[in-house]
């Protein structure tokens, strides 16, 4: 029969993320290592740097003992939930895309002259090489 865990989010678990409630996110599980910080050896700042997010590599990256690893299961309190991943809410830019084209006809209306000054001087560049 399997064994049924705690399932979190990460919004859920980036909430917790002070020297008094902290918890961290490695290989998918969710673990509460707030009573932890002070014995860490490499420091409070290191684990905390690393709330909020997977925090796997990092974990990987620091060449953790095994028994670094039985240790950290004794603070395993559930699993990261992938199916409540968040879609970022899409912004609608019609009145964004109005204003850039409204500051576009302006600047046109603005800067006509130069590019009719550019367009002249090409056309009388063009008729006095054509004379030579």
């Amino acid at each position: 029969m399997p064994t049924l865990t705690k399932l979190y989010t990460m919004q859920e678990a980036a909430q917790h993320n002070t020297p008094q409630d902290c918890w961290v996110v490695i290989d998918g599980k969710v673990y509460d290592v707030g009573s932890y910080l002070d014995e860490h050896p490499g420091g409070d700042d290191v684990i905390l740097a690393t709330t909020g997010k997977d925090a796997t590599d990092e974990f990987e990256d620091a060449g953790h003992s095994k028994s670094a690893r039985e240790q950290l299961e004794t603070f395993f309190i559930g699993e990261l939930d992938l199916s409540a991943t968040v879609i970022p809410e899409l912004e609608i830019s019609s009145k964004k895309q109005a204003d850039y084209t409204q500051k576009l006809k302006d600047l046109t209306k603005q800067y006509w002259a130069v590019s009719v000054a550019i367009a002249g001087v090409s056309v009388v560049g063009f008729l006095y090489l054509r004379k030579k």
